[in-house]
């Protein structure tokens, strides 16, 4: 019995980590602006070419309506070029055109139309080579036009004069027609204007709002949450009034779950619609959002944790190990609140390297510890329950694990899923499924939690699943054994087991030794 249990614990831990980093952590709600603003941003050198990623999104076709407000584009405002004086001293000032950039819009399928590839050239830009074999233009980029449509892939061009160090692209507007991954680069080949900086910014809009494509579902997916949450929450308030007078202390840590939850998907759905409807994200709503989602995970996993160890079932309280539990959950709010700040306010392009493990790492291992002390305390559970051939109590705890276990298949095949997603999908060519990554870990935590609400809903007959003292349900936990009342009873009473009516303070083990 002892090894069985053990090796069965062991499994649970090794399944624990798998399920921390899955189901408990769930899918970051990452967003991309679809304003994208440029502060003195740098051109990177490629090939022949020097070359600054404008942004990339996911467009509908613009929609068969005579209404602006249907049309899907990219708009370019105050884009501003700024180069070297010494770049700009190398020129008189009676010259015109002293230097070009241009502005490249390309959809994805199309970036093969993009630089000397068909050539049979490495080269981006145009060389006097390539000018006198094919038909380019020395110092532009080199780029073949559909066949379809000779517009695309887009080039703007905007140049310099005379010995000015600044220039500015004219406001202008990019209609999109067809459905797809768009890319924009601000490119340059001449290699006098290295050191060139850019500013200014580009709005991209949808036909249906400003949301970017990958995200744009999710907006539909939070309010159908939101009431998903509100219908499970409508059949617990039901439970909770119907049966009153014997409602557990547990019923109110499941109700507050609950209620986050629901707060947590309206704040969401809030933003996102705000969010589409301005172009920018809305501070306010957003900082609500991401504290209500950090105080749900803490809450959620603490529920876990607790109904893991039998509260309220096996156990009367969590006694010495309470203050361990609530430091846990104060740390992990803490590390979680940071995370999810700096994921939805901070600017993403910071967001990297040693910023980025400084944040996701503490909330990893703080989730690693969750599980490992959720399967640890389940597999304790489990064994005192069958000890005691306390069958109800049993019963309710291998549905809990069976639900649990599920969970685990689960997350382990959509993990796998993931990696295989992202690593066919380098170019976000598959966008429009994108969301459903993110909305998976949402629809699994609902069940989770409506598996809890059903297990332990309120019922007539309470005391059923609940600790009774009558039923000598006391519970060693890391060397502690607690009672209704709490009281230790003392070494000698721990002698006659047989005229004890209960047994505190020890595991079995050592009561055997003192007996």
């Amino acid at each position: 019995m002892h090894w069985k249990s053990h090796q069965c614990r062991l499994l649970l831990n090794h399944l624990g980590f798998l399920l921390g980093f899955a189901v408990l952590i769930g899918g970051p709600n990452v967003a991309i602006a679809s304003i994208h603003d440029y502060s003195k941003g740098v051109f990177a050198p490629r090939s022949n070419s020097f070359f600054f990623h404008g942004g990339s999104e996911g467009l509908y076709a613009s929609e068969a309506t005579n209404s602006s407000d249907r049309h899907s584009f990219i708009r370019f405002e105050s884009v501003t070029f700024k180069r070297t004086k010494e770049s700009a001293a190398l020129h008189h000032d009676m010259q015109q055109k002293t230097g070009l950039v241009e502005a490249i819009i390309v959809e994805i399928q199309d970036r093969d139309k993009i630089g000397g590839a068909y050539f049979n050239s490495d080269r981006i830009c145009c060389t006097r080579e390539l000018h006198e074999q094919k038909s380019c233009k020395v110092g532009e980029v080199i780029i073949r036009p559909r066949s379809d449509n000779s517009e695309w892939p887009k080039r703007i061009q905007t140049f310099f004069d005379g010995t000015n160090e600044e220039t500015s692209m004219v406001t202008q507007t990019v209609y999109i027609n067809y459905t797809g991954m768009y890319y924009l680069y601000f490119m340059f080949c001449d290699p006098q204007l290295d050191g060139m900086t850019i500013s200014g910014r580009t709005v991209w809009r949808n036909p249906q709002g400003y949301l970017p494509g990958k995200m744009a579902p999710l907006m539909t997916f939070f309010g159908l949450m939101s009431l998903a949450y509100l219908l499970l929450g409508l059949f617990w308030f039901l439970q909770f009034v119907r049966f009153w007078k014997d409602i557990l202390q547990l019923h109110y840590y499941i109700t507050a779950v609950i209620a986050l939850c629901m707060c947590e998907m309206a704040f969401w759905y809030f933003e996102y619609a705000n969010f589409n409807s301005t172009g920018a994200r809305p501070i306010g709503i957003t900082l609500w959002a991401v504290t209500f989602t950090a105080v749900k995970k803490t809450v959620s996993r603490l529920l876990l944790l607790v109904v893991s160890m039998g509260y309220g079932v096996v156990r009367p309280t969590l006694g010495g190990i309470s203050s361990k539990v609530s430091i846990l959950g104060v740390v992990y709010f803490f590390a979680s609140e940071a995370l999810e700040l700096v994921e939805h306010l901070g600017n993403i392009n910071d967001f990297s390297g040693k910023m980025r493990l400084f944040l996701v790492l503490p909330v990893a291992v703080l989730d690693a510890t969750f599980i490992v002390w959720i399967f640890s305390s389940l597999s304790r559970t489990l064994e005192k329950l069958q000890v005691r051939k306390s069958m109800a109590k049993l019963e309710l705890y291998r549905k809990f694990t069976n639900s649990l276990a599920i969970s685990v298949l689960i997350s382990v095949a959509w993990i796998g899923y993931e990696l295989y997603f992202n690593a066919t999908d380098p170019l976000s060519e598959l966008w429009q499924r994108a969301w459903i990554i993110p909305a998976f870990w949402n629809v699994l935590s609902y069940a989770l939690l409506g598996v809890i609400c059903l297990l332990w809903s309120p019922s007539r007959n309470p005391t059923r699943y609940a600790y009774s003292e009558e039923t000598g349900d006391d519970f060693d936990e890391e060397g502690v054994s607690l009672t209704a009342t709490g009281d230790m009873v003392s070494k000698l009473e721990r002698k006659d087991r047989k005229t004890a009516d209960h047994v505190f303070g020890l595991g079995p083990d050592e009561e055997d030794k003192l007996a």
